[in-house]
This record gives structure tokens, sequence and C-alpha cells, in this order.
């Protein structure tokens, strides 16, 4: 799936990092360094190169495909193995199969030799192993007649083995040459990652000390501005959580006062009687997930990668999910729609946050704006504000258990 959202001038997204500071300093200037082979180029500067904006502008744009890539490369990655399983499994059918076959093939030739040497039959039975078709074969009347109710029940059988075998080679051959597609499509997605990433590098090395300084001031404003938003999330969900709890008491006062009784110290939970808030079990299992994704902070982005040393985004929160028992699919095209989805003012912790419009990133929510991602190539796991792109690239919440 193409991206089709316009570019983001987005800088590094270093906020809340916990990497070392020259690798802080070297992510900052690979964020701002990306160019799409096939982007429309960007107005020059009066120098006759793109001004630092310019370039800012490419460099999203690039690592925005290269993750679209990357997601299709998860995707057919994991179609590649799915499909090899069912090839491996219809082979072995039909070793199985063939072997069946040849044994009752060896069988209904014993039957025309014995009848040849009694005279029972004409020589032509001989040419029984030669045909294509048993059936055909023992059709005539003339051998027919004089086989005996074994004899005709193992034609029978050979030819629906037959049948069945020549169905299962079929198979077997079309699977194989829908492996070999979905393998085409899992080189496309790498060398199209590979490429762009390539081009970045490029890039990078062109900047100079000043650009890089320059860039990383612009990046720490917008961190500060993406600090603020999540600060006034975080500022309304408190607002609303209260609202909620507000609304629990009150019905539960009113519930006391109409003689209902039977309702004992804390049977009113707040948030749990709300439709958006989770139940007693998602807080635990999203617990677990969170703690899951915290001790991954510091490893490195390597897109394609699961764990349990680096991790692209979708491997991220699928693996967080799974140490809480609960299996995602593997590509954020499909973990969007693994769950029930909920307001971003009502996000809660351990949801899942999805990003542009191809939904092609997602981080996991911890809370006040907050969220724990695998940011891009050359970057490491960390926390971060949601607005980290700006608030227009959020996509969708969704609570996946």
């Amino acid at each position: 799936m193409a991206s089709h959202r316009k570019s983001r001038p987005t800088g590094t997204r270093v906020a809340g990092i916990r990497t070392p500071a020259l690798a802080t300093a070297a992510l900052t200037s690979v964020a701002l360094l990306s160019q799409s082979a096939n982007a429309a180029p960007a107005a020059p500067s009066t120098d006759g190169n793109p001004s630092l904006e310019e370039v800012e502008k490419k460099v999203d744009e690039l690592y925005r495909q290269a993750e679209s890539a990357t997601e299709k490369y998860n995707a057919a990655k994991e179609k590649t193995a799915n499909q090899r399983k069912r090839v491996d499994t219809l082979l072995d059918d039909v070793a199985e199969r063939t072997q069946s076959l040849n044994e009752a093939r060896e069988e209904l030739g014993s039957f025309a030799a014995a009848q040849y040497r009694t005279g029972s039959a004409v020589p032509g039975t001989a040419t029984f192993l030669l045909a294509d078709s048993p059936q055909d074969y023992f059709d005539q009347d003339q051998l027919m007649g004089r086989l005996t109710g074994r004899q005709k029940a193992a034609v029978d059988d050979y030819v629906t083995q037959q049948s069945e075998t020549m169905e299962k080679r079929r198979e077997a051959t079309e699977s194989l040459e829908t492996l070999t597609d979905t393998q085409n499509d899992l080189k496309t997605a790498k060398a199209t990652v590979q490429k762009k990433l390539g081009t970045a590098r490029e890039l990078l090395s062109k900047l100079t000390a000043e650009e890089r300084a320059r860039l990383a001031a612009i990046e720490k404003k917008k961190q500060e501005e993406a600090a603020r938003k999540a600060a006034e999330l975080a500022r309304q969900q408190a607002e609303e959580r209260e609202r909620q709890e507000q609304a629990a008491q009150q019905q539960e006062d009113g519930s006391s006062g109409a003689g209902s009784g039977g309702t004992g110290p804390g049977t009113g939970t707040g948030s749990s009687t709300s439709p958006s808030a989770p139940d007693a079990s998602y807080g635990t299992k999203a617990e677990k997930a969170l703690a899951f994704a915290r001790a991954q902070i510091g490893k490195p982005y390597v897109w394609g990668a699961t764990g349990p040393g680096s991790y692209d985004c979708s491997g991220l929160t699928q693996a967080a999910w799974k140490a809480a028992g609960v299996t995602l699919p593997r590509t954020t095209y499909d973990q969007v729609d693994a769950g029930t989805t909920v307001p971003l003012s009502q996000a809660q912790a351990g949801d899942l946050v999805f990003f542009y419009d191809d939904v092609t990133h997602v981080g996991i929510y911890i809370g006040n704006g907050m969220m724990i991602h695998a940011p891009k190539p050359g970057t490491y796991v960390r926390e971060e504000s949601v607005y980290y792109d700006g608030e227009s690239s959020i996509h969708s919440v969704v609570r996946p258990a």
C-alpha cells in the first residue's frame, strides 16, 4: 500500500528517548535526510541547493515510504511462511499418495499377469501397465467379466486414488506458483526499503555540522510542542475520568436511595461502569504488555524485526501483547482491526495508537499523552508523545483485548 499522505516535517522525534547522546545526535541527522526516489522535487534555495526545511520534508517522505514498504515486507514474509507450510504439507501428501498408488498399480499388474499366464485374457492385457487410464483398459467386457469382486474393487480403488493424487499434485503446483509470486513480492519490498534507506544515508553524508545543529534546534522546538499537546491530552483525560466517576457515584447513590439494598461498600468502581473503560482483566493484560514494552526501551529499530534484540513498530506491539497472552496479527494493517476502536480522549494504558492515513505506524499508549514505540530505522525503542509527528498524523486508537 503506497503512502498517500502529504509530506510532514518531523525531524528525529527524540522526545523522551533513552539512548546515548551520540546516538541521539546521529538520529537527529538521519531523520531529516531521506528523499523518495520518485517524490516531486522541492523548489531549491537561492544558491541552487535545497534549504534545510526542504531537506527535512524530503527526509520525512522517504521514511514514511520506507515504513510502508516495511509493512508490505512483513505481510509478504508472513504470507510466504504460511504458504511454505502449505506447500510442504501438500508435497508430503502427494508423496504418500504416490507410494500408495504405486502399490495399488503393482497389485493390478499382478492381476493382469496372472490372467495372461492362465490364458483367461488376450495378450493385450500386458499393456495395462502402460495405459494412461486403467479404468479404460479394465472396462473392456472381455477382461472385466473375468475379474473377481476383490479385483474389481482394487480397480475402483486405484482409479479413485489416481484421481485424488492428480488433484493434490495440481494443488501443490499452484501453491508453488503462488509461493514464488509472494517471494518475489518479498524481494521487491525488501529492495524498496533498502533503496530508500540508502538514499537517506547518502543525504546524511552531505549535511554540515552547522546544518545538523540547526536541525536539532528545529527538532527541539517540535518536541516541546508535542510535549505541550501531550500534557493537554492528559488533562482532558483526567477530566473525563472524573466525570465518569461522578456519574457512577450518582448512579450508585440513586440506587441506594431507592432502597435497592444489597450494594455493599466498593460496589461502585467509577470508570468500570463506562463503556469506554476496560474491565479488570484488560488492565491486568495491559500491565503485562507495558512491562514488556518498557523492558525493550533502548533496543534498536530494525525493519522486519520481531525481537528479542530489535524491533520494528508492529513487531514491538505484537511481542508486547503476546507477553500478555494476546495474539496480534503481524502488520499494522491487520492490527488496526484487531480490537475495539476508542476515542483518543478515552485512551487507556495498553491501547494501540495508529498513525497516518495508510496506517503504517503503531505505538503502545502508556497514559498522559505518551506512548512507547519503535519509531523508524536508525532509532531506538523509546517513550514519546503521541503528537510526535503532529496531531493530524494520528489515525486511530484500538483496544486489542
